[in-house]
């Protein structure tokens, strides 16, 4: 359909850049698959995992490894195919002709933003095929401690479980809170409290307590109880005793729900805050980053694709510890966790933009 919005040097320039762009989104993740594999084959066997559930959790894998692989794609993508006219001469034909430079490379910022329209749905797909390989990996072992203290448990549903002291042995929780964000009147927030719970065969019976019913900002419905049993709260002991879910195995709203449960508790969330941003931020690099290497790609005589590849994964690398870096000031309250995020999309884009000013059109 796009042919004919396109006209054809714009589908000849796109098609330059898609086919460089498919090779090196799906290169780099089977390239680090084959590292991880070798590196852990051995340990996963000892754990007498079958084969058939090793392939298939490195293919719920691949969803994860895309995400932060896709700038790195379109970035490699636009230098090789920017490159590739400017040894050529196209892009000086071009210009001979009357078309500008900006003008050539619209087709590559249009293959960069359905690039970041993939990555943000890798970015939603992730937590689920996340999930679904440490199944497969028995990764969700349960720790041997009998006792955990002062955490919080993201359940299904939206529920959050708060405890203050967990006892494997004796199935006993003490200081339970529970909270699910609403909708609405049809599907109310709530927030129960117990002075504390044991559990049944199939649930957990909760004592002495309130249950707290907010349809919206003006109620609260108050139900305070001896004894109740939350049928609903499903987990075993054992299930929480195991490590809480990382942000890459929540949702954009699964992480905001659990973001704001460990806020009312006093708990500090700023690292989870730059993650969650992260996830917005990550796919428009995608665009950040053409505009960025487009003009960077003409910027020197040398040509050649080691130039290309090494430009690329230069940029590449101080990217990603930008990342690493306003990940850690974020989370150190040193500036807002969502501010922290966008840093590095911020200084690419700047850069971006001078070069873009500077390239002769």
């Amino acid at each position: 359909m796009l042919k004919y919005f396109l006209k054809p040097l714009d589908r000849y320039v796109l098609a330059e850049f898609w086919k460089i762009f498919i090779v090196t989104a799906l290169g780099f993740p089977v390239l680090v698959v084959v590292i991880d594999l070798v590196d852990n084959l051995e340990k996963y066997l000892s754990k007498d995992i079958p084969r058939a559930n090793i392939a298939l959790s490195y293919f719920y894998w691949l969803p994860e490894s895309m995400f932060m692989v896709l700038p790195a794609a379109v970035l490699f993508a636009t230098v090789f195919s920017v490159g590739a006219l400017t040894r050529h001469s196209e892009i000086t034909a071009a210009k001979a002709s009357g078309i500008s430079f900006h003008r050539i490379i619209r087709p590559i910022i249009l293959g960069a933003f359905f690039a970041a329209c993939i990555d943000g749905v890798l970015g939603e797909t992730m937590p689920i095929t996340n999930r679904k390989r440490a199944d497969l990996l028995e990764e969700a072992r349960f720790r041997l401690d009998s006792l955990r203290f002062n955490f919080a448990f993201a359940a299904e549903q939206g529920r959050v479980y708060k405890a203050g002291i967990l006892d494997r042995v004796e199935g006993t929780i003490e200081q339970l809170q529970i909270e699910r964000k609403g909708k609405g009147p049809d599907y109310p927030t709530y927030m129960l409290s117990a002075r504390g719970a044991k559990f049944t065969k199939s649930a957990w019976a909760l004592d002495s307590g309130a249950l707290h019913i907010i349809p919206d900002s003006t109620r609260d419905v108050t139900i305070t109880f001896e004894k109740a049993v939350d049928w609903r709260f499903t987990e075993r002991p054992l299930d929480l005793m195991a490590k809480p879910r990382s942000p890459q195995e929540m949702r954009y709203s699964e992480l905001t729900r659990f973001i704001t449960a460990l806020e009312r508790s006093g708990a500090n969330a700023n690292v989870l805050r730059v993650e969650r941003m992260l996830k917005i931020a990550i796919p428009i690099t995608c665009i950040v980053i053409a505009l960025f290497g487009a003009p960077l790609a003409t910027s020197t005589q040398r040509g050649g694709a080691a130039w290309g590849v090494g430009i690329s994964l230069a940029v590449t690398v101080i990217f990603l510890i930008l990342v690493q870096l306003t990940k850690a000031i974020g989370s150190k309250g040193v500036i807002p966790a969502e501010v922290a995020a966008w840093i590095p999309n911020a200084l690419f884009g700047v850069i971006g933009f001078i070069l873009l000013a500077r390239v002769r059109t």
